[in-house]
């Protein structure tokens, strides 16, 4: 009972943080400097909890900011340090109260039959591709077995092309706004279309049975 409610406590913590420091933090952020890279990373991990910017917005300042190779160092370090804090929330401070609620529901457990199943392709695969949603891959993995090492070297690997979209996107950005919008439009029209492949041959596999 005591870790749920820390573990809350910081989660709220860290999402007021983000929601009454966001103009600051983006302020911080473009300044530039030594200060700014950890701010960056910061702000980034904050976003991982609850999305006071959006991913892809706030990728393309720090890309913007950092350049497209530090950019990807400063995003993908903010990220995972965010993904693996949330991870192990799920798995040592709620993991009781989530498993009670979450996993009595059939799509919640259809997800961790998937995610258990060959744990680091699972895991990639919903990376590289948001069949599930980010947050529900992290937390399912913190409540389920798997190990900590394969979540983190899945989660790294299948995040990074998104990241250095993102980050040479925002890096082009000011000197060619529309290569920019066109390469993330571009990235974004692939995941959809994967995605409605995907879904399209569920469902047909379904209306089958």
């Amino acid at each position: 009972m005591r870790k749920g409610i820390l573990s809350i406590s910081i989660f709220i913590i860290i999402v007021a943080i983000g929601l009454l420091q966001k103009d600051e933090l983006l302020a911080l952020i473009k300044e530039g400097g030594i200060v700014s890279f950890f701010i960056s990373m910061l702000f980034v991990a904050i976003c991982v909890f609850f999305p006071v910017i959006p991913f892809p917005v706030l990728a393309g300042v720090i890309g913007g900011v950092f350049g497209t190779t530090q950019g990807v160092i400063v995003s993908l370090t903010g990220a995972m340090a965010g993904t693996m804090a949330f991870f192990l929330l799920s798995r040592y401070g709620f993991r009781d109260y989530a498993k009670r609620k979450l996993m009595t529901k059939p799509k919640v457990l259809e997800y961790e039959s998937f995610l258990n199943r060959n744990s680091f392709m699972a895991i990639l695969t919903c990376r590289l591709i948001p069949i599930i949603p980010a947050p529900v891959v992290t937390i399912i993995c913190g409540l389920s077995k798997v190990n900590w090492l394969v979540f983190f070297s899945a989660s790294t690997i299948g995040k990074v092309p998104n990241i250095l979209i993102l980050s040479y996107a925002g890096a082009s950005f000011s000197s060619n706004k529309l290569f920019s919008f066109g390469l993330y439009g571009g990235y974004m029209l692939i995941i959809f279309l994967i995605n409605f492949v995907i879904i399209y041959r569920k469902l047909a596999r379904r209306s089958v049975d």
